[in-house]
C-alpha cells in the first residue's frame, strides 16, 4: 500500500480540475488533469488513459477509488482539454514521460499507484521500469510487452483522420463501431462526449490533434517489443485482457502471467480494452491496488 491506510468520511465524489505548464521542443504546453478524493491523502494514484481517449474515461474508476486515495487523471498532451504541440514529433513516449515527471513533481508525489489503459499502460510499465520508480503497484490494462503490427495497423486507419459527424448520436455509433468495450448505452453517451468538440456550424469532431497519428504514417508498422522494460519493472502487477483483444495477444498474455509478482484477469465479451466501468472490473482493480 502507498502511505498508511487513511480512514476517510463517506462523501459524494467531487472532482477538480487544474493545469500545469510543461516543457516540450517548442517552448512549453498546458496539460490537464483531475483530480478526486482528498488533495492531503499521500496515498496517490495515477490514471492514464488511451492513444485517442482523455482523462474522463476514469471518471466511475476515480470516483469509486477516491475513498482511499487522491486520484490524478491527466489528459495527455493534444487530448481532452489539454493543449496540442506545436511540434508533431513531440507526441512520443519520451514527452509524454517527460509530462509525467513534471506532473508528480508538481504533485510533490513520493511512492504512487499507476491504471494505466493501452497507452497509458505503456507509459506506466516505462516508469515502473525506471531506476527507483515510484511506481510501486501497476495495472496494465490490456496492453503488454508484445504490441502486434495487425492491431497498429488497424489503429493506424482511423487514428488522425478529421472526420465530421452531423450529429452527437452519429459519432456515438462511430465510436462504438471501432471501440470493442462491450458498454451499454448510456456508458457509450457518457464516455464518448468528453472525446468530442461541437463546430459552430453544428456538426461534431474528435478533440484530439490530428497529428497524434503520423507516426502511423511515417514508414511501415512492425511490432513493438517492450520486454525489456517489462522485465525491469519490479512491482506487482495486475494485467487486465479483454478476452478478444487483438492488441494483447492470448499468449503474450499468458508468458507475462508467469512472471513473478503478476495477476492476469480476462474480461469475456470485451476487446480493446475493458473500461474499467462496471462493479466487477473495478472491484479487480480495487482489490488489488489495495492488497
Amino acid at each position: 500500500m502507498v502511505g498508511s491506510p487513511v480512514p476517510r468520511p463517506k462523501t459524494v465524489a467531487v472532482e477538480r480540475h487544474h493545469t500545469l505548464r510543461c516543457a516540450d521542443s517548442n517552448g512549453a504546453h498546458n496539460i490537464h488533469y483531475v483530480e478526486w478524493g482528498d488533495a492531503a491523502n499521500p496515498n496517490l494514484l495515477i490514471c492514464a488513459h488511451g492513444l485517442t481517449r482523455c482523462a474522463r474515461d476514469f471518471d466511475v474508476l476515480a470516483a469509486a477509488m477516491s475513498d482511499r486515495y487522491r486520484v490524478i487523471c491527466p489528459d495527455a498532451a493534444g487530448r481532452g482539454e489539454s493543449d496540442w504541440l506545436a511540434n508533431p514529433a513531440d507526441y512520443s513516449y519520451p514527452q509524454y514521460l517527460s509530462d509525467t515527471q513534471a506532473l508528480l513533481t508538481h504533485l510533490n508525489a513520493g511512492k504512487l499507484h499507476w491504471v494505466g489503459t493501452s497507452m497509458g499502460g505503456m507509459l506506466g510499465m516505462l516508469l515502473a521500469s525506471l531506476p527507483n520508480s515510484p511506481v510501486t503497484r501497476l495495472v496494465l490494462n490490456d496492453v503488454g510487452i508484445l504490441v502486434p503490427k495487425e492491431a497498429l495497423e488497424r489503429i493506424g486507419r482511423y487514428v488522425g483522420q478529421v472526420v465530421r459527424f452531423a450529429s452527437f448520436e452519429e459519432a456515438v455509433a462511430t465510436v462504438k463501431a471501432i471501440s470493442p468495450f462491450g458498454l451499454n448505452d448510456e456508458q457509450w453517451r457518457s464516455t464518448t462526449r468528453p472525446l468530442l468538440k461541437q463546430n459552430d456550424d453544428g456538426s461534431w469532431q474528435f478533440r484530439y490533434d490530428p497529428a497524434i497519428g503520423d507516426i502511423f504514417r511515417q514508414g511501415p508498422i512492425g511490432d513493438v517489443d517492450l520486454t525489456p522494460y517489462w522485465n525491469a519493472v519490479a512491482c506487482p502487477v495486475l494485467l487486465l485482457r479483454g478476452e478478444e483483444s487483438d492488441l494483447l495477444k492470448k499468449e503474450t498474455f499468458k508468458a507475462m502471467c508467469a512472471k513473478a509478482g503478476v495477476q492476469g484477469i480476462e474480461f469475456a465479451g470485451i476487446g480493446h480494452a475493458p473500461m474499467l466501468m462496471s462493479a466487477g472490473q473495478i472491484a479487480a482493480v480495487r482489490e488489488f491496488l489495495l492488497a
